[in-house]
């Protein structure tokens, strides 16, 4: 005899009772928001990268990875490594002792020399000028050529770099000390100008002799000797994140498959 199936029992039509809510606290009124159109502000979230950010932000942005995607030659590369922030505070320091006369300064010199003149009954008055750092790329290069320049400064950020890119070669070859800072902007600082190419020291008085011996003695040592073989290396080849990524799984893939 074939066993007899049980039936399910029909499910009772008018459901399960509601469970019983928990009391609300009437103090505490709830204000749900709906965040549709026209209705409740939306929270604050970070845009930032929804910004239509101007178009000179975008072309520094774009060429600083260019220049860590591209292969960058040792011309060029050597303009990434800069003088070490303790020995360019000193350099600064320095420079700023000879900064050169504003319009003001010059015409009060002249008048003083003139009055000093007067006083004296037609002596000749001292109006010789005062020992001032050098600035402007021909004016530099002039000075470098004829081997007067004692400590050459070169901006790392100058736009277009054909400007500077040969200056170091030339130093070298002639035997003139040079280095590369940070900024152009602040090395126009020093001559009152808003950015400038390359400063050079040419004379100095006799009580900062000493400090600017030292202060070659040091870039030499900081930054001539420690970035020599930089100097000669290639720059950038550097791959995103993602391409990076994606080499590793590829290689990871090719090993796990010998």
């Amino acid at each position: 005899m074939a066993p007899v199936k049980k039936s399910k029992v029909a499910p009772s039509p008018y459901g399960k009772k509601p469970a019983a809510k928990a009391p609300l606290n009437p103090l505490i009124e709830k204000t749900p928001k709906n965040f549709g159109i026209g209705q409740d502000v939306q929270p604050i979230k970070d845009l930032s990268r929804y910004v239509k950010w101007p178009e000179y932000v975008r072309l520094q942005r774009q060429r600083k990875i260019l220049n860590q995607r591209l292969k960058v030659p040792p011309a060029l590369n050597q303009f990434t490594q800069v003088l070490d922030k303790n020995t360019a505070t000193q350099l600064f320091k320095l420079a700023n002792k000879y900064r050169p006369e504003t319009r003001i300064e010059k015409k009060q010199r002249l008048t003083a020399a003139a009055a000093a003149q007067v006083e004296k009954k037609g002596a000749k008055a001292d109006t010789k000028k005062p020992h001032v750092i050098k600035y402007g790329i021909n004016h530099i290069t002039a000075l470098v050529e004829a081997k007067k320049a004692s400590l050459v400064v070169i901006a790392d950020d100058v736009d277009p770099i054909e400007v500077v890119v040969w200056l170091p070669a030339l130093c070298r070859k002639l035997g003139i000390p040079y280095v590369i800072v940070k900024g152009k902007a602040r090395l126009g600082t020093v001559v009152h100008k808003k950015t400038a190419t390359a400063l050079a020291f040419t004379e100095v008085r006799p009580e900062d002799k000493a400090e600017l011996a030292s202060l070659v003695t040091a870039v030499q040592a900081n930054y001539t000797e420690k970035f020599e073989s930089a100097r000669r290396t290639w720059g950038g080849g550097i791959m995103g994140f993602k391409s990076q990524n994606k080499m590793t799984k590829r290689a990871n893939a090719v090993k796990n498959s010998l």
